[in-house]
């Protein structure tokens, strides 16, 4: 993980304040980086929205707030959808096999209710679904949104409570791919994304 990333989680986990004011100096002192890595990485930061650098004031971490969360969800919801629907005319048959892949490992961390690696495989079962869609644009706009919901505090409360839920969305997703029902994949991708913004403690349970 590079310096970005590592600050860009840092700052989504709230281990990094909103407001705090970031300093090359500190920031290397902190990391153990040299200033061009720290250069770059609040370029980057700064690109995502994550911190407000301010003319001869400095650099002042923005974060995320309640609504820019909420409504990340909404955005990943819809597009989702448009994933599950290419991903039924374009997934190939290795891609297959890996989606049943990480399902039945989801299955199996469930009985080891390992909640780290249930999430793990999760994120894989997703990104294949990404990649599935043949769709450079779309897997990156996918990828950011999945890394940005699930590094926030509140989108991983669930994981113990909610287990069985969690599996049962995947397994539903996945049907509606094996049997290339893409009204079905899209329902099933709808009801994932609105049960996991509820879990994360927005919305109204439906």
């Amino acid at each position: 993980m590079d310096l970005f990333e590592t600050l860009r989680d840092d700052i989504l986990k709230q281990k990094i304040e909103n407001g705090t004011k970031l300093t090359e100096a500190a920031v290397c002192e902190m990391y153990g980086v040299s200033r061009t890595p720290v250069r770059e990485a609040f370029q980057k930061l700064e690109l995502d929205g994550l911190i407000d650098i301010i003319p001869n004031k400095g650099a002042f971490v923005r974060g995320l707030t309640p609504q820019d969360i909420e409504d990340m969800y909404e955005l990943r919801k819809a597009y989702e959808i448009i994933c599950v629907q290419f991903a039924i005319d374009r997934i190939t048959d290795e891609e297959m096999n890996k989606l049943k892949e990480s399902y039945d490992l989801m299955e199996f961390f469930r009985i080891k209710e390992d909640p780290v690696k249930f999430m793990g495989m999760n994120t894989e079962f997703h990104q294949i679904l990404y990649n599935a869609t043949d769709n450079r644009m779309l897997q990156h706009v996918l990828t950011s949104y999945q890394v940005y919901t699930k590094n926030t505090k509140l989108s991983l409360e669930y994981i113990r409570e909610y287990f069985d839920d969690v599996l049962a969305e995947h397994k539903a997703i996945y049907e509606a791919i094996v049997n290339k029902d893409k009204d079905a994949a899209a329902k099933a991708a709808a009801v994932h994304m609105e049960n996991s913004k509820r879990r994360a403690g927005f919305g109204v349970e439906k």
